[in-house]
C-alpha cells in the first residue's frame, strides 16, 4: 500500500486530495506515519519507529495502525503496490 501520489500533505498534518478537493487533518504521529509510507517503509519498519519514538506497546500501536490505514483506505487516500513476479 502507498499514498496516492497526488495526495498533498503538509508539515503541519493537512491532506489535501485534488482529484476530489477533499481536506482532512492528522496528528502529529499520523503525519509521521504518512510520511513514512510515502518513503515506502513496510509495516515492520513503521512499527519499529514509532514503538521506539513513542513508548507504545506493540497491541496497541497494531490496533492504532489498522485503524490509521482503515481510515486512509475509506478515504481513498491510498493504493495498492503492484506485486512483483519473482
Amino acid at each position: 500500500m502507498s499514498i496516492k501520489k497526488n495526495i498533498a500533505i503538509s508539515e503541519s498534518g493537512f491532506i489535501f486530495d485534488p482529484s476530489t478537493g477533499n481536506s482532512f487533518t492528522t496528528n502529529p504521529i499520523g503525519l509521521e506515519i504518512l510520511q513514512l509510507i510515502k518513503e515506502g517503509r513496510e509495516q515492520n519498519e513503521i512499527k519499529k519507529h514509532i514503538t521506539a519514538g513513542y513508548h507504545v506497546d506493540d497491541n496497541t500501536f497494531e490496533k492504532d495502525f489498522y485503524d490509521f490505514i482503515s481510515t486512509l483506505q475509506q478515504l481513498k487516500l491510498t493504493v495498492e503496490n503492484e506485486k512483483k513476479n519473482d
